[in-house]
């Protein structure tokens, strides 16, 4: 009974999956123009989206002990100033915080 039940749910997620990703395909297809609500929400919830999580992730950094998380916040807004590439800004800084906590701090 387990193995059917793991089964259902791997295809009913699957299936919401692939809805939610055709989704928007299906209703804006063809000729009609893109709302300018939805065209906003595509310009600013990606900044959105990432200062929530920097706030998520630097919300239980208390004083003392925050010195690698700031060094790698440091490079991330230094890389991707210099690169201007997202992949390349959150790799650097996610190497440099493991190093740091790994084997500095």
């Amino acid at each position: 009974m387990t193995e059917l039940h793991a089964v259902l749910l791997v295809a009913v997620t699957s299936a919401v999956t692939i809805l939610l990703r055709f989704l928007p395909f299906a209703v804006f297809s063809g000729n009609r123009k893109t709302p300018a609500y939805v065209t906003y929400l595509g310009k600013v919830l990606p900044y959105a989206i990432m200062g929530m999580l920097v706030v998520f992730c630097l919300k239980g950094v208390s004083a003392p002990y925050g010195i690698p998380e700031a060094i790698a916040c440091v490079l991330v807004i230094l890389l991707h100033v210099w690169k201007r590439n997202t992949l390349i800004s959150i790799l650097g800084g996610t190497v440099c915080y493991m190093v740091l906590v790994q084997m500095v701090f």
